[in-house]
């Protein structure tokens, strides 16, 4: 069931998106030769629980999985999605992708980056600026009578006319009160057109390209996702209120 939001509820997810927009403004800055993506976890925990919320991932539980043990995800080159901090120091060509999570006053606020560490190759750079490109593709779908599969269609078109590969294991989803509702967003076509979309949906909108093969594996830890030839994923995700034609970013800055 797609839950619509109300004014007053999507106000109070504009203000759990500016601290999440306050966390990735802060770890931008922050990524550089050196340091760790535990570090970066610290940094992003603290500014959250100075706000008066909760980080949505910590202790969050999907699937088979354990209990996430972070308040954010840190994917290193070809980590696709969910690697989980640790002392693993970030190095200049490096890229990495921070995926945060908010909840305050009842309502979560999701948003993803991918950033290059220091200097990195053209090729690095590229395809953080086609997942970067293939949101903005999708999201200008997301309005009201369109459907989810025109979304994911302007995604998939994007990213393979510019060489890369989607990874078809993972899809974005609906946000709200709880951080994973209906709608299920993939990024490619299939044969679920998803509701209409109605003022009010609140969609977290994510691409996750590859630069080599669709495919994807778990690391034995259960939640980091690694393509499954070692090569370069990147992933940016935004929080998304459907407005008639113009749909509001609220975690965009």
């Amino acid at each position: 069931m797609v839950n619509i939001k109300s004014k007053s509820e999507i106000e109070l997810m504009q203000a759990s998106a500016e601290i999440l927009i306050e966390v990735l403004k802060s770890l931008e800055r922050e990524i550089q030769p050196g340091v760790t993506t535990s570090q970066l976890d610290q940094i992003a925990e603290k500014i959250i629980l100075s706000r008066g919320a909760i980080p949505s991932f910590k202790g969050y539980s999907m699937y088979d999985c354990m209990d996430y043990p972070a308040s954010i995800c840190a994917s290193v080159n070809d980590q696709v999605v969910h690697g989980i901090p640790d002392s693993r120091s970030l190095c200049a060509g490096d890229i990495v992708s921070i995926d945060v999570g908010v909840f305050y006053k009842g309502f979560h606020s999701d948003a993803a980056r991918t950033w290059g560490v220091s200097t990195i190759s053209s090729k690095a750079a590229s395809i953080i600026e086609v997942a970067k490109a293939s949101f903005f593709k999708g999201v200008e779908m997301a309005v009201k009578d369109n459907r989810i599969s025109d979304i994911s269609g302007a995604i998939e078109d994007y990213v393979l006319e510019n060489g890369y590969s989607i990874v078809t294991d993972l899809t974005g989803h609906g946000i709200g009160r709880k951080l994973h509702e209906d709608p299920s967003i993939p990024n490619f076509r299939n044969k679920y057109k998803g509701p209409r979309l109605q003022n009010g949906m609140a969609l977290a909108i994510e691409p996750m390209i590859n630069q080599g093969t669709s495919r994807v594996r778990t690391l034995e830890n259960k939640w980091t996702v690694v393509t499954a030839d070692g090569k370069l994923s990147a992933h940016y995700e935004n929080t998304v209120i459907v407005n008639d034609n113009k749909p509001l970013i609220l975690t965009l800055y």
